[in-house]
């Protein structure tokens, strides 16, 4: 009885620990499903709605979830996800932003840039052996997450294409080719709609993180070294504005 009580102490403690140790990745899937249901469950009702206002029939979930309607919403989503993802792993490789903490330093080589020692203590495997399989390590990040957001894209043209012939369908036209529709405006509009605000959260992030962080050295300068209090509130705001944008 004692060597099962310890046993459920000892894995109630590597529980704790595993938790604890990927917390960060388990809100975010919890987050993730939970949005999920929310997409199916909404767009199940709406895609039903729209259905019945052309005289067609309501489908079952398990149709919805192989519909294209379905396919095109979480793929577009999907696709400009890994696109942004992807393009900012490889321009902080060559571009660089004073004052942001995503950026390599302008000024110094940084230890993430050296090449990589097979000789080096604790080196990875694939270091080690060298050759095409360190090619592939050094650019795996980027290898992975391009080939999610080709995978994606596919996916979503497929689904759109596929959910534009249900609309067809039902309205007794003709149906799109892939060839026609790889020069459709709804498909495109589809992908620069989600691309733009993709790009739109990198670029506020990088820069408001950039103002928070002149904001708590410029707060922490003036308790340190404190000056003449400027005469007005005009004044004042000047003097901050050019403190955080003038480098």
């Amino acid at each position: 009885m004692k060597n099962v009580c310890q046993i459920c102490i000892l894995i109630n403690d590597l529980m704790k620990t595993f938790l604890r140790n990927n917390g960060l990745c388990f809100c975010f899937l919890f987050l993730f499903i939970a949005a999920m249901a929310g997409q199916i469950i909404f767009g199940f009702e709406e895609h039903n709605k729209e259905l019945i206002e052309e005289g067609s029939k309501a489908i079952y979930l398990s149709s919805y979830l192989t519909s294209g309607h379905f396919i095109q919403a979480t793929f577009e989503n999907w696709e400009s996800e890994f696109l942004q993802m992807a393009l900012f792993v490889i321009l902080t490789i060559f571009l660089m932003q004073k004052g942001s903490s995503e950026s390599k330093d302008l000024n110094k080589d940084e230890e993430v840039v050296r090449e990589p020692d097979g000789m080096r203590k604790g080196a990875p495997w694939p270091v080690k052996k060298g050759g095409v399989i360190l090619a592939f390590y050094k650019y795996s990040l980027t290898i992975a997450l391009l080939s999610l957001f080709i995978v994606s894209f596919v996916v979503h043209f497929y689904g759109s294409l596929r959910d534009e012939n249900e609309q067809l369908l039902l309205k007794g036209k003709h149906l799109e080719s892939v060839s026609d529709y790889m020069g459709d405006s709804r498909f495109w509009f589809e992908s620069f709609q989600n691309w733009q605000s993709e790009f739109l959260s990198v670029f506020a992030i990088v820069m408001l993180s950039i103002i928070y962080v002149k904001l708590v050295l410029h707060s922490r300068n003036q308790l340190m070294h404190p000056t003449v209090k400027p005469e007005n509130k005009k004044e004042c705001t000047i003097q901050l504005f050019n403190k955080l944008v003038i480098v």
